[in-house]
């Protein structure tokens, strides 16, 4: 069940302001550069084409009116066929300007107000007029750190072919990659996006393998500390299908970013084949997304992004692998069957941004932080995504975790409510969770569990978010409220199983998704 804000604003107790951002960007953030071209509108400076109306001759001078003819004391006959002559040179050099202008006006209207700016070209990669349509994100993950093992060579003469699955289909992508985490350069030579030919394969859907650009230029180098977002590209998307994002670096430039708990396939290749179709060079499997951290599509489908910021129990650590069965994929599933029954609801993309072991207030060691609090990494991770409508926030059990007896119930609340007001400064919605239970875990302690109690009451209280969804209600043992009943617990008493994942987004009601921020008084 869900509960609604009271509407009274409650004062955050004294907490962390969010620390400054680390690292550099290549350039604008994918939703105020890269992600703003598509619907950008003119500057101030911008002229506006002329208008192509009728051409009217200007009304002839009365004689003796005006300036005479250079030369000629009085009209006369001579003067005035230099006169006629002259005015009919400058009607028709204005006849062939006004068609200029038509010809780029007609050309540029054939762009929809979602086209980007750029659009890579070269053989291999069609490049049409967009269709109308919006940017949406249609899958992302949150760097979490460095991988192991590539501190120094990174990937250098390897491909890499990511698998991901998308929550909204498209006519056009566009591909952000990531150098949060390396100490170097990142030179990629090659990159490419297509539809994959199936489950568990690393094999392209015929027809859909597409080379990226970056600037209009085949290689990119992402500094040390930031990323970058490829042209869009023409190709089919699907909806809930499975994309591959590959990319190959000649040079050593570790470590390599990646994401650990992927629960999803992904391969390697030895050498440069990030255009092969057939993915038989790929022969190493990995369970880690490396580099790509989001694919968004321009989308018919799709008119916004939900975000679901989180922990392990949104990242899905104990789900099974391969069968998208995280809580977000679920409630996307939820969504687009409601849509199709004929609901009055949004339609929205869902993308999952769950980090394993992230808490709000505390960033994770390292720097920058292999696991940044969800504090730091709210602008990267939420409002960095495109055209985000709604927020859903599943996060505090960490802090009771990972930092017991310094992180309270009024710190956390605090944590949270910033949150929610960082939200509500960019016109989003808000829906938040209430913390699950945890006896079983090795963690669990009395004072932990008086502090989740603590925090959820004033979660249920509605002067946190916008709307609540009561998490601990949904997947509780009724004979022991500290306890996920049997059936949703995946074993180690913290985290759920696959069935405990779809009672979650079950109980989401989606009509919380409707409507944005109140109004801000």
């Amino acid at each position: 069940m869900t509960r609604r804000r009271d509407g009274i604003r409650r004062p955050a107790p004294a907490g962390p302001q969010p620390p400054a951002r680390r690292g550099r960007l290549t350039g604008p953030g994918p939703s105020e550069g890269a992600r703003a071209s598509a619907g950008a509108a003119p500057t101030k400076d911008a002229r506006p084409p002329a208008p192509r109306g009728r051409l009217t001759r200007p009304p002839l001078r009365p004689a003796g009116q005006g300036r005479p003819v250079v030369g000629a004391e009085r009209p006369g006959r001579a003067a005035s066929g230099r006169y006629a002559a002259l005015l009919a040179a400058i009607v028709a050099a204005v006849l062939a300007v006004s068609a200029v202008i038509f010809v780029g006006v007609s050309a540029d209207g054939l762009r929809g107000r979602g086209t980007p700016a750029r659009e890579g070209g070269g053989a291999g990669n069609p490049v049409a007029p967009a269709s109308a349509g919006t940017w949406v994100t249609a899958w992302a993950t949150a760097p979490g750190g460095g991988e192991p093992g590539t501190d120094t060579a990174g990937l250098a003469g390897r491909s890499v072919r990511n698998v991901v699955h998308t929550t909204a289909g498209g006519t056009r992508a566009r591909v952000t990659l990531s150098n949060l985490h390396g100490r170097a350069p990142l030179t990629l030579t090659h990159a490419s996006v297509a539809v994959s030919a199936g489950p568990d394969t690393a094999a392209a859907l015929a027809g859909t393998m597409r080379p990226l650009t970056f600037a209009g230029n085949p290689s990119v180098v992402v500094p040390a500390g930031g990323q970058v977002v490829s042209d869009a590209v023409r190709v089919l998307i699907p909806r809930d299908a499975h994309v591959l994002i590959s990319t190959y670096s000649p040079v050593p430039s570790g470590p390599v970013t990646y994401h650990k708990h992927a629960r999803q396939i992904s391969w390697a290749a030895e050498g440069e084949h990030t255009r092969d179709t057939t993915g038989a060079a790929y022969n190493g499997r990995s369970t880690v997304w490396r580099y790509v951290t989001a694919l968004d599509v321009l989308s018919d489908d799709s008119e916004g992004t939900v975000v679901v910021l989180g922990d392990s129990l949104t990242d899905g650590i104990s789900a099974t692998v391969g069968a998208d069965a995280r809580w977000p994929d679920v409630l996307s599933d939820r969504l687009r069957t409601a849509l199709a029954s004929g609901r009055d609801l949004p339609r929205y993309s869902v993308v999952n941004a769950g980090l394993s072991g992230n808490r709000v207030l505390a960033d994770g060691p390292g720097r920058p932080p292999r696991n940044p609090s969800a504090l730091r990494r709210f602008d990267r991770d939420v409002l960095g995504r495109a055209n985000v409508r709604v927020v859903v926030v599943v996060l505090g059990v960490n802090d009771i975790l990972r930092a017991p007896g310094t992180a309270g119930p009024e710190r956390i609340v605090g944590g949270l409510t910033a949150l929610t007001e960082r939200a509500h400064a960019r016109g989003l919605k808000v829906v938040g969770a209430t913390l699950m239970p945890y006896r079983g875990h090795h963690g669990y302690t009395p004072s932990g569990e008086d502090v989740r109690q603590r925090v959820n009451a004033e979660i249920r209280d509605g002067g946190v978010f916008d709307e609540v969804v009561d998490f601990d209600e949904a997947v509780r043992d009724a004979y022991d409220p500290r306890r996920f009943h049997a059936g949703y617990d995946s074993g180690d008493g913290l985290h759920p199983s696959d069935a405990g994942y779809a009672r979650m987004a079950e109980t989401f009601e989606l009509k919380a998704l409707k409507g944005g921020a109140p109004a801000r008084l």
